[in-house]
């Protein structure tokens, strides 16, 4: 078993002082100002654009990324980076349509959203989807696999790291999002700095073990060894394409997954929705600068740690009851770091998880307290009220996670396949009631409904369809895959893409049927000049737009 050195816990007691006391400074420099609820939730006009482009990335990448998206390098290479890379360009589509809208019609809350949009049912029905999926799934996922890693390289007990970090994800949140945004810039030098190390680590292996130096050596002969690994683009015969199904990484499912994840998902949206549209543009292009980089930290030291499996190494190590365990490449690797150095990559681990953690609580209680307390159970709750129920929903949602975390398999299934399995069932169907509400003024609350429970069931009949419905007639287009027992199925990218047309095209004639027999809808505040971008951002956008270009040219 491995364990830490005195050195390394004195460098992550350090990074622990350091988070924990300056969220400590800023809650109490800011203590006097938090009157209202929707600063304590939203830091309402508090965030700089770097402090939200940060949180950004620091509520977004998790142990799922560091751990799974290693994991998915070993198996499969660069390909896996299309979830960063796609997510850059996403980030761009949301600052130029998505913020405005939010901003301009004084939206907090995405269940606020539906009901100003749409009518209090379907804001409901979200509200409650919204904070079973993110306790049960995101939060404990987030919370499980990230106790995972650090005890695999720690050696402290399973248990113990769960508690621990939901206790200092406790600490974090229950000071507001000020706090956590703040607290998320030094969150995210940790993550980066860590993670640097870490790929410094892998790179300088893979040129040593075939007896030269250097990073760009070992780079160079990663791509050399394992020329398959650095291929964007998959064809129909990769074994990977069930994954990444060629060309729908691009134009297909791949968007609505980053669309919906970074557009409709007020753990993302609620960094923004406290700040000017300015400031909120600057922060999204911010951190989709940050997401460019992003797989140099999580999916080359995966790479690496295939080159050099390949070459001999490691042959023990990725073994898990027999078999090569892809994700234990992220932790293989830092268990060969130096001693203090291995802290700090600990300490870059444990502020990814802690900073995801403190976001997805915050939105918890954010859409608790605002959307269903002050609704539903008191309407006239004052805002210390709010802010106090608020405190008391962080603290319960974690406590809830703990408990339940161990039960739910998520270490069998994989954590990055457990998320996206488990929303992937309904994102498509919010997306094409988010999409059409903001720019269809005809969309109707029935329509909306529509695409919520008709979308949950067409996702699961795509799911199920190959066990009783031979698809290998799609398999000329690109569009079903044998699997292991010769049944043809449909790659879950794919999936989403159709379900998402499907709930669009249906929605249409809903709504088209509906307002002919006189149903009026609540159009948003829409207007072209909102849409309008400045110079510096627009200039940011090209720049972001080129630079995946000509990476997506490279490694096509």
């Amino acid at each position: 078993m491995q364990t830490l050195a005195n050195l390394d816990y004195l460098v992550f007691f350090i990074y622990f002082i350091i988070i924990v006391g300056y969220g400590l400074w800023v809650y109490n420099k800011k203590k006097k100002a938090q009157a209202s609820s929707n600063d304590y939730f939203l830091a309402e006009g508090s965030l700089t654009w770097w402090a939200i482009g940060a949180s950004l990335i620091a509520s977004n990448i998790s142990a799922e990324q560091f751990i799974g998206m290693s994991g998915s390098g070993f198996k499969m290479g660069l390909a896996i980076a299309t979830y960063e890379w796609m997510a850059a360009a996403t980030l761009i589509i949301v600052a130029v349509f998505f913020m405005p809208v939010y901003l301009k019609n004084k939206i907090f809350t995405m269940p606020q959203y539906l009901e100003k949009r749409y009518n209090s049912n379907v804001a409901m029905i979200m509200a409650v989807f919204w904070l079973l999926l993110y306790v049960l799934v995101n939060l404990t996922s987030i919370l499980y696999l990230g106790a995972l890693a650090i005890s695999s390289i720690s050696g402290l007990n399973l248990t113990f790291c769960m508690v621990g970090l939901a206790f200092f994800a406790l600490m974090i949140t229950l000071g507001g999002m000020k706090v956590i945004g703040y607290t998320d810039v030094i969150q995210v030098f940790f993550l980066i700095l860590g993670g640097l190390v870490t790929t410094y680590l892998a790179l300088n292996l893979v040129s040593e073990s075939f007896g030269t130096t250097g990073i760009l050596n070992g780079f160079n002969l990663m791509t050399e060894k394992a020329n398959d690994h650095f291929h964007m683009i998959f064809e129909k015969s990769n074994p990977n394409y069930m994954d990444l199904p060629g060309l729908s990484v691009l134009i297909g499912g791949m968007l609505i997954i980053n669309l919906n994840y970074w557009g409709c998902n007020q753990y993302i949206t609620q960094r923004a929705l406290g700040a000017d549209l300015q400031t909120a543009r600057s922060g999204i292009l911010f951190a989709a600068f940050l997401k460019i980089l992003m797989p140099i930290i999580v999916v080359l030291p995966g790479i690496a740690a295939y080159v050099l499996y390949q070459n001999g190494g490691f042959q023990s190590e990725m073994l898990q009851d027999g078999s090569v365990n892809p994700d234990r490449a992220y932790p293989v690797l830092l268990n060969l770091l130096p001693v203090g150095l291995k802290g700090l990559s600990f300490a870059a681990l444990t502020a990814a998880i802690v900073a995801s953690l403190a976001g997805k609580a915050n939105s918890i209680a954010t859409i608790f307290t605002l959307d269903v307390y002050k609704n539903k159970i008191n309407t006239d709750a004052s805002e210390k009220q709010l802010i106090f129920i608020g405190k008391i929903t962080i603290a319960v949602a974690l406590i809830v996670a703990v408990l339940v975390a161990p039960f739910l398999g998520i270490d069998k299934k994989g954590g990055f396949q457990y998320i996206q399995e488990y929303t992937g069932f309904v994102s498509p169907g919010v997306f094409a009631m988010f999409i059409l509400g903001f720019f269809w003024k005809k969309t109707t609350s029935n329509a909306a409904l529509f695409a919520i429970i008709g979308g949950f069931l067409l996702s699961i009949l795509f799911k199920f369809m190959p066990g009783f419905v031979d698809l290998s007639f799609l398999n000329g287009v690109g569009f079903s895959v044998p699997n292991a027992e010769g049944i043809y199925e449909i790659p879950f990218v794919d999936r989403m893409g159709f379900v998402f047309l499907i709930c669009v095209i249906v929605m249409y004639f809903i709504s088209m049927y509906e307002t002919k027999n006189g149903v009026v809808t609540n159009g948003l505040e829409i207007e072209k000049s909102m849409f309008k971008m400045s110079p510096g951002f627009t200039v940011g956008a090209i720049l972001i737009t080129g630079i995946l270009v000509a990476l997506y040219t490279v490694f096509w």
